[in-house]
């Protein structure tokens, strides 16, 4: 996979641990390399709102599956 070179490395490890974060399926969870790595970017108020918003992402990207909801259909105005 090509890497994206428009990204700092705060942002790099920020989403590394989201990646981790969410594919829990794979069983390998959040490595320690990937914490360390965040860890190096972000003090821990920053690392509990990362996470915070990590599980959030998550928590609505399921729910659009659970009641299959495409995502992304948004249109500027539709509701209002």
């Amino acid at each position: 996979m090509a890497e994206a070179t428009v990204f700092t490395e705060a942002e790099r490890a920020a989403l590394e641990l989201a990646e981790q974060g969410t594919r829990i399926a794979d069983g390998t969870g959040v490595t320690d390399e990937a914490w360390a790595d965040a860890a190096k970017h972000y003090d821990e108020e920053q690392l509990a709102a990362l996470v915070s918003l990590i599980a959030v992402i998550n928590t609505w990207n399921r729910m659009n599956v659970i009641t299959r909801l495409p995502a992304g259909d948004y249109q500027p105005g539709m509701l209002g």
